[in-house]
């Protein structure tokens, strides 16, 4: 082999390397992707079923989750457009054959993905069984396998026929019924999990409110701890800023978010108080589908509210008064 075939050689086996390199991050960066979209898709399903089918046993995280749902739009948004530019890529260059069909990085990277997916739909199958068998309703669990299984049919069931086919110089109609289904099927998913979540501007109200009930049982057990010791309720609430050490509070955690005042404070008997507030939002419904734990002591409506508290009578030989909600 003269000098220039050889230098000519060289060239061509860099030229390949970078090719190569090139066509397994294609591969890497779909397999990434395809998880995400995968997984984000079930649980827009898994948190659409745990939505519309009670189940009065279920809490936080076995019911309605919106953190879940949030998630997975997140997910998808970004995933989705990367997996399916790169699925793009990758079939642009079988057809131009950049990639051979009998490549060893296309053989290799293909079953690696489906090793992978097979791995994180095995172990989704495992929780949904575990959670079946911790007691789960039948019909979710239904449901839930079902999806799982789908997802994961239509993953395997296209790598497989990809790998298989004679013919990768052109694209043909069951290629494109995958790549054009796969991504109907995650813009409806995306699409429907809009109509189960609130707004950012809501969750910013939520928030907001959440401050003030927790500031709200602050003052909630600086009260009971000062009726515990001096047998009377505070005067007023500045009388717990520097009161005894088992119900000093600070001034912060007294005054409203919104106006920096401190709450209004009213004593209706001698056990007996509200606390009061501007809310934003209301939580009593939030409280029915147990998407969330809510403090039944603080449930209340948007505008302005009185929150209605009692000094639990203390027994003989039980400790600390606990606040409960005046009926």
């Amino acid at each position: 082999m003269s000098a220039d075939e050889r230098s000519l050689a060289c060239a061509r086996d860099k030229f390949m390397e970078k090719q190569n390199a090139k066509f397994a991050f294609f591969y890497m960066l779909s397999l990434v992707t395809l998880v995400f979209i995968s997984l984000s898709t079930g649980m827009i399903v898994f948190q659409i079923i745990n939505k519309n089918i009670l189940d009065l046993l279920a809490i936080a995280p076995g019911g309605f989750s919106q953190d879940a749902l949030k998630f997975a739009i997140s997910a998808i948004i970004i995933a989705a457009p990367i997996y399916f530019f790169m699925m793009w890529l990758i079939n642009k260059n079988l057809t131009t054959g950049k990639i051979s069909k009998d490549s060893g990085i296309r053989k290799w990277l293909t079953y690696f993905i489906l090793l992978v997916s097979a791995v994180v739909m095995i172990g989704w199958l495992i929780g949904t069984i575990n959670s079946f068998l911790g007691g789960e309703l039948t019909v979710k669990f239904i449901l839930k396998s079902l999806t799982a299984i789908i997802i994961s049919a239509i993953i395997f069931s296209y790598y497989l026929y990809d790998i298989r086919r004679a013919e990768v110089d052109k694209i043909n109609n069951i290629i494109r019924v995958y790549f054009y289904g796969s991504m109907g099927l995650a813009a409806i998913a995306l699409i429907a999990s809009f109509f189960f979540i609130d707004s950012p501007f809501v969750v910013r109200e939520q928030k907001f409110d959440q401050t003030i009930v927790n500031k709200f049982s602050q003052i909630a057990y600086a009260i009971d701890a000062y009726y515990g010791e001096n047998k009377r309720l505070p005067e007023n609430l500045n009388t717990l800023i520097s009161g005894g050490s088992i119900y000093t509070i600070m001034e912060s955690e007294l005054t409203d978010p919104a106006t920096n005042k401190i709450f209004d404070y009213n004593i209706k008997s001698n056990d007996s108080y509200e606390l009061c507030a501007t809310f934003r939002t209301e939580n009593k419904k939030q409280s029915d589908d147990k998407s969330v734990y809510i403090d039944a002591r603080w449930l209340h409506d948007s505008g302005y509210q009185c929150l209605a508290q009692r000094i639990a009578q203390l027994e003989s030989g039980k400790p600390f008064p606990v606040s409960v909600p005046v009926r």
